[in-house]
């Protein structure tokens, strides 16, 4: 204890030397803090309101991106039945292209080349492989086709080549 006692008078100027530069430490932190909060009070309200902002978008994006209860649940079934061609049918089984359709239509024989293969059920990679285009070629015949038949799908798009007598 007398050790500390004396370390303590050996070191007075020492330590009070240090206490006071502590405190005049602190003042000045504290008096640059509320020159800081005068200075840029608005952008500090600013600061707030963005957090604000930022944390109510995120609390609303996870609500609405909630899936829908089971009562609007979309089903889909699908239903399977056999077709009958008749006789007549198969004589007329022969196909022939309406090339005034072909015409009215646009179509090139490019596409309609891309078209038979899509009804063969080819993938765009398998067509651009037959045909020695690039895929993105393909992709771009693809589009062509579907709005000059004014159809979204590739089934669509078949679908109603074959009703317009396009390809077999």
């Amino acid at each position: 204890m007398a050790d500390n006692k004396n370390l303590f008078l050996r070191n007075k100027a020492t330590i009070i030397y240090s206490i006071s530069l502590a405190a005049l430490l602190f003042l000045l932190k504290w008096l640059e803090l509320r020159f800081i909060l005068f200075d840029h009070s608005f952008e500090i309200y600013i600061g707030f309101i963005a957090v604000i902002f930022t944390a109510l978008g995120i609390w609303l994006a996870l609500k609405l991106s909630k899936p829908a209860p089971d009562s609007y649940r979309v089903e889909t079934v699908v239903i399977e039945k056999e077709v009958y061609v008749s006789s007549t049918e198969n004589r007329q089984m022969g196909f022939v292209l309406d090339t005034s359709l072909v015409s009215q239509l646009e179509l090139s024989k490019r596409e309609l080349q891309i078209l038979g293969l899509l009804a063969q059920g080819h993938s765009n990679q398998e067509i651009a492989a037959t045909l020695f285009i690039s895929l993105s070629t393909v992709k771009t015949h693809n589009q062509n086709i579907f709005e000059k038949l004014e159809v979204k799908r590739r089934i669509q798009a078949v679908e109603k080549a074959k009703r317009l007598h396009l390809i077999p």
